[in-house]
């Protein structure tokens, strides 16, 4: 499929509604089994004398949906080329079954990388936040896309 979106088209200052996502009981536990299993993630009982006071997802399962709603709705049309990594990352609230998670992404800036020529940096933060409208979530980091007329 030919990208629709290269480097030059991600100007600072551009936000982006990338779509909700809304983890059920037994998505949260499906994860945290492979990765995570810590009991306030695994076990209702245990998340309920936890200091979350519920069943909760992992951090990682919740930087995982940001993920998947990021491809679907905006890398999978993009020239993306990866990325170099994360600057920040914070988990501001626990998501809990039936959340409805929202995501938001934010171009910070963006520069032609000069090893690279055929390659632009862009720095984006992603906000995701419950029903509630309480963050969850703060991603900042790096994206590499190809260029659409390199330097």
């Amino acid at each position: 499929m030919e990208s629709r979106l290269y480097w030059e088209d991600l100007k600072p200052g551009t936000v982006l509604d990338l779509g909700t996502v809304s983890p059920t009981a037994e998505e949260i536990k499906a994860f945290a089994t492979q990765f995570d299993p810590q009991p306030f993630h695994v076990d209702e009982q245990a998340g309920r004398e936890s200091v979350f006071g519920g069943l909760c997802a992992s951090g990682w399962h919740t930087c995982a949906m940001a993920m998947r709603l990021t491809v679907d709705n905006f890398l999978r049309n993009s020239s993306s080329m990866g990325s170099p990594g994360l600057e920040k990352l914070s988990w501001m609230k626990p998501v809990f079954p039936g959340d409805v998670l929202t995501l938001r992404h934010r171009i910070l800036e963006s520069r032609p990388l000069r090893s690279k020529p055929d390659i632009g940096l862009v720095r984006s933060v992603w906000e995701m936040f419950n029903q509630n409208g309480e963050q969850v979530l703060l991603m900042e980091g790096y994206g590499m896309f190809r260029r659409r007329e390199p330097g």
